[in-house]
């Protein structure tokens, strides 16, 4: 189950931490997110080191479907409606600014970068399309609403923003990666507390490193003391399968319904991702993917197959700033969306901002501290609850939730806030920070 980024790559490794060191910012997390944020801050002259559990993009970077666009769903009506026009457009213009840093750096780096059109359809909601397409002009968009899309299944229309793009992320940062200061193998599992210097010690399992700073890029953020993101954030799975043979399409296109389907080429190949569903919850996986391309794509072959996973905030914007109120020296980015690409950028362009000091008019209305009362916290809350009072033997280590079995996947999976574990209780996705205490029994 690998995606086709790894295939044929040969990505850069890393040393190991082997001693104690300090440094002004301590970036956790070897996604790209992590790296896009060390090199800014490189850029910067800002003393910094990444540290990657495993090896870098080892996580939900290799997973990615790698679009790279401003549209994200049906994001903008909802931001509008909730906060006012002006944050919608402050959301469109830090992503425009993302898309444009990305289209600068592709034209150095042969990442298979490409320019495509980016569609959002719905099989049944026309009125809600044509309401984004309003909000998207209304922000400085040129988006445009279209009767038709060249998919083998029927809509009501798509709003198309023009001009996005789509690329290889692995070769993208395999390139960027090169010369910054990164270690490999280096698991943060705790912070010590502060020295008599002030600094945050952070313990690897061979060495501390004491930093001025912390950038907690980790996808579902670790430390559980602060900012309530077990509360604040849920996961969400979704499935790939590269088809050869398929026909290709012009463009970039997904689904308004969160269940949907999303479609793009790369080269000769049909990436088609969907059969989503709640971490630890069912649904439709690679299963729902191959019988719609045993219908729709016959002659097609699949030639790879591999999944995702989500950090999913409560008002589908990202969480990118200081980690807590109560912790001005810690930052974070989590809470993508499925737009990770994008989303990225955006963050490590906020947090070199924040670090360096200076002013970002899009700052605010990512703020991981503004106001959380929305209808998921109460769904959020209400499924930790009910995973902590079922009488099932696994728990997960993070909260103590009970853990479902995945079948497809042949994995525990936690429904409250996404941690997985292979069958031998290793720890696959954080938030939980560690193995379990005792492998479960084979299901």
């Amino acid at each position: 189950m690998e995606s086709v980024w790894r295939r044929d790559l040969e990505f850069p490794s890393f040393p190991t931490l082997e001693r104690d060191l300090s440094t002004d910012v301590l970036i956790i997390g070897g996604g790209i997110a992590g790296i896009l944020t060390a090199q800014l801050l490189a850029r910067e002259g800002i003393d910094c080191i990444l540290v990657e559990k495993n090896r870098l993009c080892s996580g939900n970077t290799q997973n990615t479907t790698a679009k790279i666009t401003v549209q994200h769903g049906l994001i903008y009506h909802q931001i509008a409606q909730s906060s006012g026009l002006s944050a919608a457009r402050k959301y469109y213009l830090a992503n425009c600014a993302a898309l444009s840093e990305f289209e600068k750096q592709c034209q150095s780096i042969d990442c298979d970068f490409e320019k495509q059109d980016n569609f959002v359809y719905s099989l049944s909601d026309r009125r809600v399309l044509q309401k984004e397409t309003t909000v998207l002009n209304a922000v400085g968009c040129s988006a445009e609403f279209c009767e038709s899309v060249p998919l083998p299944v029927k809509t009501v229309g798509a709003v198309k923003v023009p001009d996005q793009a789509q690329f290889h992320p692995l070769k993208f940062l395999a390139t960027v990666s090169r010369g910054l200061p990164i270690y490999e193998h280096t698991f943060v599992r705790e912070m010590l507390g502060n020295n008599d210097r002030g600094e945050t010690v952070a313990r690897t399992d061979r060495a501390k490193i004491c930093a001025k700073r912390i950038v907690v890029a980790t996808h579902f953020p670790f430390l559980n003391k602060h900012g309530a993101f077990f509360l604040k954030l849920y996961q969400h799975r979704s499935y790939t399968i590269a088809l050869k043979g398929a026909p290709p399409i012009a463009g970039m296109f997904v689904d308004e319904a969160k269940r949907g389907l999303s479609f793009r080429t790369y080269g000769d190949l049909l990436l088609l991702c969907g059969g989503d569903h709640r971490t630890g919850k069912q649904g439709g996986n690679w299963a729902e993917l191959r019988a719609f391309a045993k219908k729709h794509y016959p002659s097609a072959e699949e030639i790879a197959h591999w999944a995702a996973q989500d950090c999913m905030s409560l008002d589908s914007v990202p969480y990118i700033g200081q980690y807590a109120r109560s912790t001005p020296n810690f930052f974070v980015a989590t809470g993508f969306n499925k737009w990770g690409m994008t989303s990225s950028m955006v963050a490590a362009m906020i947090l070199r901002d924040l670090l360096t000091h200076r002013k970002n008019e899009s700052a605010r209305i990512f703020d991981p501290s503004r106001n959380i009362f929305k209808p998921q916290l109460f769904l959020n809350a209400a499924e930790s609850i009910s995973d902590l009072l079922l009488p099932l033997p696994h728990r997960c280590p993070h909260l103590g939730c009970a853990l479902r079995w995945n079948a497809a996947e042949h994995t525990w999976d936690c429904p409250c806030h996404g941690s997985r574990f292979a069958p031998d209780g290793t720890v696959l996705d954080n938030p939980a920070n560690g193995n379990l205490p005792h492998a479960p029994d084979k299901h």
